[in-house]
C-alpha cells in the first residue's frame, strides 16, 4: 500500500528493505493471512502470490506488509504480515474508517463548524 504522506516520517529509513524481507524472504512472494483479514473468502492461508492472478477476481496481485497494530514505528517482525492488497484493504478497513472519520472532523473544525454536541451549544 503507498504510504500517505503525512505518514512517511513515522516510518525507519530502512522500511522498504524491511517491507522486502518480510514479503519475499519469510514470506516467500505469498499472502500470509490465514483469515485475521475478515473477508471470509478463503480457509486456511490467502492463496495470492505476489504478481500472480487474484483469485475471485483475476486482477494483478501486489503483496504489501501490513502492521498488525496499525502503527508504522513498530517494525517487529511479529507486528507485520506479508498480506495480498485485498488482505491488507479488509484487515485495515475499521482503521481506515476511523482515520477518515477523524480527517472529516478536523476539517469540519478547521472551517468553523462546531460539532452539534459540543460544550455551551444550545438543546
Amino acid at each position: 500500500m503507498p504510504i500517505r504522506p503525512e505518514n512517511r516520517d513515522r516510518y525507519p529509513k530502512n522500511w522498504p528493505e524491511i517491507s522486502r524481507s518480510i514479503r519475499f524472504t519469510r514470506a516467500g512472494g505469498w499472502c500470509e493471512c490465514f483469515g485475521e483479514c475478515g473477508r471470509g473468502t478463503h480457509a486456511g492461508r490467502c492463496p495470492n502470490r505476489h504478481e500472480g492472478a487474484a483469485y475471485g477476481t483475476g486482477s494483478r496481485v501486489i503483496l504489501t506488509t501490513a502492521h498488525l497494530d496499525h502503527t508504522p514505528e513498530n517494525c517487529d517482525p511479529a507486528n507485520l504480515r506479508a498480506m495480498c492488497q485485498g488482505c491488507h484493504l479488509h484487515y485495515d478497513r475499521g482503521h481506515h474508517r476511523q482515520t477518515a472519520a477523524a480527517t472529516r472532523r478536523a476539517a469540519r473544525e478547521a472551517a468553523g463548524q462546531l460539532p452539534l454536541d459540543a460544550p455551551g451549544m444550545p438543546r
